[in-house]
């Protein structure tokens, strides 16, 4: 990926804490710069935020309140995208609506989209004050689990699953789509296992276009955190933020990655049959983890750091998110 040098005309987006890679009518370089600003002014026009690397962790929707613009490439295809984020709020809640076109390049070498990118229009509403629930929501393929600062929406689930009775099952059993939340053996798309023809952003389209993530989006933020860990980059559907992968160890005084609670199931799934993959846990199926604590965060892949709960992008299973820890807002529904 390529960034672009910092230029006076963001200075306005500095405030409102990106550490972005300079504007648009600038030709990429291979370097990066990071600033973090600690105003709330409001710029004038749209910030450009292509191939932006953002630094501010503040958890209230209401500080990325603006206009934003990108200007990509669809790699495979060599053809420009101009992405819009609009993030305006109230006292209650904010409102992020976006064309769903990232601010990074896409659809390159190591992809293989069954369907191209296209524009679609997207609302979400996040709720500036979310609480813990009493108990969590779990995932399913009707909602989409968040949206990042960049407008793509985050999709963690596929559709696919161990069917070996289905027409349109693969030699191993497996078919890639028409499988629900409670189906057995749901395909992990982010196994190395699995094809589902993601790019680098471990993102692929849905037959209607939309851009999605279902991982660590490789975009907005960096392995060169500020002092209290990775930046915001999103908020799940039920209010609470998304960070990258860093947070500040209170124990240790020292920034380090999130570790997750899940870990493999060791041994055999058992004989292969009509209901059992069989073979041995790979982690090409999402039962193929089990929650036993073992790490930073609990079973939804979130923890409380300095008194606010957030997910954090993992670089094992469950990857971002696994289940909501609030209440997740209708608009999120598919």
């Amino acid at each position: 990926m390529t960034y672009k040098k910092i230029s006076n005309c963001l200075i306005g987006a500095i405030a409102l804490g990106l550490a972005i890679a300079g504007c648009s009518s600038q030709e990429p370089s291979t370097e990066t710069e990071s600033n973090t600003g600690t105003g709330t002014g409001t710029p004038a026009g749209d910030i450009d935020i292509s191939y932006a690397i953002f630094s501010e962790r503040d958890a209230d929707c209401a500080t990325y309140d603006n206009s934003y613009v990108s200007s990509v490439t669809d790699e495979t295809l060599g053809l420009g995208f101009e992405g819009a984020v609009s993030i305006s709020s109230d006292s209650n809640s904010c409102t992020i609506t976006a064309n769903n076109i990232p601010n990074h390049d896409f659809n390159d070498a190591t992809a293989n989209f069954v369907n191209a990118v296209a524009e679609s229009a997207t609302s979400y509403t996040v709720s500036r004050s979310p609480q813990l629930a009493a108990a969590s929501t779990g995932l399913s393929q009707s909602t989409n689990n968040g949206v990042m600062l960049n407008g793509v929406v985050l999709d963690i689930l596929s559709a696919g699953c161990y069917s070996p009775n289905s027409g349109n099952a693969d030699p191993n059993g497996n078919v890639k789509i028409g499988c629900n939340s409670s189906s057995s053996w749901l395909l992990d798309p982010m196994s190395p296992t699995n094809n589902f023809g993601a790019d680098i952003h471990n993102a692929h389209t849905q037959p209607t276009g939309l851009y999605h993530y279902h991982g660590d989006p490789n975009a907005m933020f960096d392995d060169n955190p500020g002092p209290a860990g990775s930046p915001l980059i999103g908020f799940a559907a039920d209010g609470f933020p998304i960070y990258g992968s860093y947070f500040l160890d209170q124990d240790t005084g020292s920034v380090r990655k999130a570790v997750s609670g899940y870990e493999l199931i060791l041994g055999s799934r058992g004989t292969q049959s009509n209901s059992n993959p069989g073979g041995l846990y790979d982690g090409t199926y999402i039962d193929d983890w089990v929650f036993n604590d073992i790490g930073d965060l609990d079973e939804c892949n979130g923890m409380t750091v300095d008194g606010q709960y957030g997910y954090y992008v993992t670089e094992t299973y469950p990857w971002v998110i696994n289940c909501y820890s609030g209440t997740p807002d209708s608009s999120f529904n598919k």
